[in-house]
Order: C-alpha cells, then structure tokens, then sequence
C-alpha cells in the first residue's frame, strides 16, 4: 500500500432488516486497506437514494412472494451484516494497492458505485457498493481504481454526490425505451433524484419532458426543463397529460412511481409507446390490463443501474456542463437518523446529500 490512513474511522452501519434502529453510526470502525488494482478513497459527501431504505427494510420481495424479506439481488444475496451503504461516493484518494499509480492519491474522484461481474456492459449479474461491498457512509471506503473518476469540474464534492445512482439509473432507463429527440416523455415522480435527472437527460438528447409530481413542486422540475408539470393526485391524470401536450402524443413513460398510477400511464402512451421503470414508491404490485398492453403494441422494460458506458456519458454531460446538481439537503454523518428520516418524507427535491462530521 501506499498512501497514509488512520487505524480506525467513523460509519453508519446496517446491522440487519428492520427500522432506523438497524442503522448504528460508529466511531471506532476500522478503517479498509486498498487490495491490488484498488483506491481508499477520503469520502467527502454520498447521495442517498431509495434502495438504501429499500434494502434496510428489507423491501423487495421475490418473485414467488411481493412480501418476502430478502436482498436487492434476487439472483443471489451478496449482502451480509454488518454493511455500510452508501452508493453516491465522492471523495480523494488517500491510498492506492498494488498496481495503482502512486500518482492517483489526491485525485478528486466520482465513483462508479456499480460492481460489474462481467467484462461486457451487461447488467444481469450487476452489483452495487453499499450492497455487495461496503460503501460511502463512512470517513474511507475502498474499491476498484478503475471505478475512481476524475471529473472536470467546478462543482462542488456535494454537487457530484448528486449524480452518481440516480443518473446512471435515469440513462440506463431510456437506453432501453430507445428516447430520441423530439420525443415526448412523460416522467413519474419527477421530483426526486432519478426523476428530476431523467428531466435532464431528456432534454440532453433534445426530448421533451413532462412531469409528474407531488403539489407544491411544480416550480422546481419547471426550472430544471420540464415542458410542463402535473400534479400527482388528480381524478383524471389521462387528461390533464393531454391538456398539458396539447394533445400531442406521449412516446415514453420513465415511472419511478408505481401503484395506481399504473395502469393510466400504459393509457396515456401512444400506440407503440414504450414504458420504462426502476421504482415503486407508491407500490410494487400493479394491475395490468393485457389488453391495454397488447392492443397498443406497448414496449415494457425494466431497468436497474447502468452499464460503464452509461456512466462514461454521464461525465461528459457533467464536464460539458449540461446537468446541473439539485442538492435538497445536507446532513452530517452523525445524523444519519434524521437524514433518512426525512428522506422517506419527500419534502425535498433532488437528492439528500451525507458529509463527514
């Protein structure tokens, strides 16, 4: 190793399934070594995201049972207690292992949280830091040096902890609807970080989003390039999205969302619309009418993460100045509790952001 670190360091860990009291913020935590081909990184802000939570209560279910308890990964559980999780790391090198310039250390780096166990960009054996390994809600975290991203920017270290999962995970979902310029897209739960980034994104390709959001945010997504917002709990959403386009046709819906909203979303899409989602935040168990789906000739894709390339157009988009960071509140480590607390509120837009004490 080379590179200096203290014997021991502050974290968050998550000691099991369960409530806030499964999160512990510990101070005598040892600190990781770098392994061969992998960075310490000082941790310098992490964005918080929902399959934090998701995870903790053990939300995800299984194919066989939408109530059962299990891991993310329902193609084999890779979590183990305790973990510190933390997917959105921004920080410097402090070390690198064998393998790693020497050079590196002081590099201001955006982490690539996905942990590939492939050589090509598929996704069907992807993992994630805070899930697989531990992650960034902690003073140090290790991992892969080809996952450590120099970034060409002003921002701040707590403006890039706002990019990392949800515009990865917001990229990756419309690679698959395949969203081209001059589209319309309709964006469900456009105010949180995978919404208000797909907003972005949308426009980065010279689509035209519309959002759908909690009342009281219609301002925020209008400013960040929604064509137009919608308010979330309406009698009638078909409509007013139709009021909204003018009646122009939607070509894709991005659903962070979930639940009732399901169904009138697949009737707001155009025949050969294509419907895409990597949340349920109002439920995970929908009711379908095939005949809807089939009558349209609807895509249907779900997505999850990203692939390098994705994460590689990220930064471009972020050095070219293209995405701006909505941060909607800072919290110190020692606060996770109340951090996460006010996470699963929603009062805020864009992403929460952890720094160390």
């Amino acid at each position: 190793m080379k590179g200096k670190l203290p014997s021991t360091m502050a974290a968050v860990f998550l000691t099991g399934h369960g409530g806030l009291d499964k999160l512990q913020y510990r101070t005598d935590v040892p600190t990781p070594r770098p392994a061969p081909d992998e960075v310490v990184i000082k941790v310098t802000a992490c964005g918080m995201n929902n399959t934090d939570v998701w995870v903790r209560q053990g939300a995800y279910g299984t194919e066989a049972d939408p109530a059962a308890i299990p891991t993310w990964r329902r193609q084999g559980n890779t979590l183990s207690f305790p973990r510190i999780q933390g997917a959105d790391s921004v920080g410097t090198i402090s070390a690198v292992g064998d393998g790693v310039a020497e050079e590196r250390i002081g590099e201001r780096v955006m982490v690539d949280f996905s942990i590939y166990n492939r050589d090509d960009d598929s996704l069907a054996d992807i993992d994630y830091m805070g899930h697989g390994c531990d992650g960034g809600y902690a003073e140090y975290q290790a991992l892969p040096a080809s996952n450590a991203h120099v970034v060409d920017t002003d921002l701040t270290d707590i403006e890039l902890a706002t990019f990392c999962c949800a515009y990865l995970t917001g990229e990756q979902m419309l690679v698959r609807a395949g969203l081209t310029e001059g589209e319309r897209i309709l964006v469900t739960g456009a105010s949180g970080g995978v919404g208000s980034g797909i907003i972005q994104l949308a426009r980065a390709r010279g689509a035209i989003p519309y959002a759908v959001v909690g009342r009281g945010k219609e301002q925020a997504v209008l400013d960040i390039g929604a064509e137009a917002a919608i308010p979330r709990d309406v009698p009638n959403l078909p409509a007013l999205v139709n009021q909204a386009t003018g009646g122009q046709p939607i070509d894709v819906v991005a659903d962070l969302v979930g639940g009732p909203m399901f169904n009138d979303l697949l009737t707001i899409l155009r025949p050969e619309g294509r419907y895409t989602t990597a949340g349920a935040i109002a439920g995970p168990v929908v009711q379908l009418d095939l005949r809807t789906m089939y009558l349209k000739q609807l895509q249907l894709h779900g997505s999850s993460q990203g692939t390098r390339g994705d994460f590689r157009r990220i930064v471009r988009l972020i050095e070219a100045g293209k995405l701006k960071p909505i941060v909607g509140g800072v919290y110190k480590l020692s606060d996770f509790h109340r951090a996460q607390t006010d996470f699963m509120d929603k009062n805020f837009v864009g992403k929460l952001v952890i720094v160390p004490d």
